[in-house]
């Protein structure tokens, strides 16, 4: 059973995908058992972080009569609109146990920024 997704896309599944905010980056954790990390491309643009791949179905070939299929298999795509600048050239991605965690660090301008309040002096005040 797909799935149709905007721009006339239809994906057979969509991984569960976590998404957290840190301090320094945005840190995505998509769960995608059986997929290939070569098979998984992701890209960055305007701020819409896009994850598309595919899970490749194995045939069965000691089975003489399969009874069911339940789990999933084909062209997966998720995409997220990201609340922060991102500092593109820094992204990170990791695969471990069918997890992939993507790290996409903040820009320098979208971190958050303490500003001091600077004391006018006395004589300035005093002149007005």
């Amino acid at each position: 059973m797909a799935r149709t997704r905007g721009r006339d896309q239809t994906t057979a599944w969509l991984p569960l995908v976590d998404i957290f905010e840190e301090p320094d980056a945005i840190r995505l954790v998509a769960e995608v058992p059986g997929v290939r990390p070569s098979d998984v491309k992701i890209t960055v643009e305007d701020n819409l972080l896009t994850i598309r791949g595919t899970k490749e179905q194995v045939p069965e070939e000691k089975a003489e009569k399969v009874h069911r299929y339940e789990r999933t298999y084909g062209a997966f795509e998720r995409s997220f609109r990201l609340s922060a600048s991102i500092d593109a050239n820094k992204i990170k991605a990791t695969y471990n146990l069918g997890v992939l965690t993507i790290t996409l660090p903040k820009a320098e301008t979208a971190k958050p920024h303490l500003i001091t309040v600077e004391v006018t002096p006395d004589k300035a005040l005093l002149n007005a």
